[in-house]
């Protein structure tokens, strides 16, 4: 039998990532190229290019300022794919489960003064609608993002947002079983989140969040400025105020979402790193965003951060303040830009 010629040879399915000299890993290969429709002519998706999303598209991603020649070669830290993502949460699920399993078991949320209870009410409770904007953007960037390696660090993330506000809704029934009233009342912690004045800048922050709508932008106000900032305080300063009043699941249950937190922070510096080294002048751009969205995440922080002296121990306002602001300048300085 006659070989076949090697320029006749059948491309393999990994060909599309071109003339590459080796096998694409597992990560590479359910990864990379998936937003064939990203600088596409004339328009990303199959349909007139007048229409609405060939438009938002073309304005919002492709006519975005944070662009540079080549998204492909960028990396998740941890190159989680979608397998990778849920192994690794489902460990983290087990070792949460058995928290629950031993707070409920020995009666925990009983031993709970009236007081911190009434507090977690004010305080805890209410997380979930800003947790759940900041689950939305997560989405909304992953949705944009010019690249499939970008989107998925968006949507883990965004899916790391919604394990936080399903563990608070559980734990919300747990205190109510055990001490009733109307801490789990929707009726009440949306009155908190729309109306308290504490709130306030801190809801007028991410609904100004959620119309932000250039890619660019929107990861930058969101995964460098706002969420660093915000995680201090429902994370850090959350689980010491937990522990100060005794309550030794929220302390431990802030913490494991800090977890999350810090994986969230490390793409985000690895994306911030791979756009400056192939095109410096995006330091302008990225910092713009930066001090856009500075002062409004300020005004968040300092609205909401008398909330945590309702506690029976308060925690120093001052002190919530100082430690979302210094954790999100250290954060920034080591985005390099």
């Amino acid at each position: 039998m006659a070989m076949i010629p090697a320029t006749n040879r059948k491309l393999r399915t990994w060909s599309q990532f071109g003339d590459v000299k080796r096998k694409p890993t597992p990560y590479e290969a359910v990864t990379g190229k998936f937003h064939y429709h990203f600088r596409r002519e004339p328009a990303p998706f199959e349909m007139d290019p007048h229409t609405p999303l060939n438009l938002w598209y073309l304005k919002n991603r492709e006519g975005s300022a944070f662009q540079v020649d080549d998204w492909e070669q960028f990396r998740d830290p941890f190159k989680l794919t979608y397998r990778d993502y849920v192994a690794m949460q489902h460990e983290r699920e087990i070792f949460v489960d058995g928290m629950i399993d031993r707070a409920e078991a020995s009666n925990h949320p009983a031993t709970l003064s009236p007081e911190w209870v009434a507090a977690l009410g004010d305080v805890l409770v209410p997380l979930r609608f800003p947790i759940h904007v900041l689950q939305m953007v997560s989405l909304y960037v992953g949705q944009l993002a010019p690249s499939s390696y970008i989107t998925n660090c968006a949507h883990f993330q965004a899916a790391d947002q919604m394990r936080r506000i399903q563990r608070i809704a559980y734990w919300t029934k747990v205190l109510d079983n055990a001490h009733g009233g109307d801490i789990a009342s929707t009726e009440r912690s949306r009155q908190i989140w729309e109306s308290d004045p504490a709130w306030q800048p801190l809801r007028k922050a991410l609904e100004e969040l959620l119309i932000t709508y250039d890619w660019g932008e929107a990861f930058t106000a969101l995964n460098v400025v706002l969420k660093p900032t915000l995680d201090a305080m429902f994370n850090e300063a959350m689980s010491e105020l937990a522990t100060q009043n005794g309550d030794a699941f929220v302390a431990e249950l802030a913490a494991e979402f800090a977890h999350d937190s810090a994986r969230s922070r490390d793409w985000t510096q690895a994306l911030t790193a791979y756009a400056l080294e192939r095109d410096p002048k995006l330091s302008g751009v990225l910092d713009g965003s930066v001090q856009k969205w500075t002062p409004i995440a300020d005004a968040a922080v300092d609205g909401f951060a008398p909330v945590f002296s309702k506690a029976p121990i308060p925690f120093n306002p001052a002190a919530v303040t100082e430690k979302a602001r210094s954790t999100r300048d250290e954060f920034i300085v080591g985005t390099s830009i």
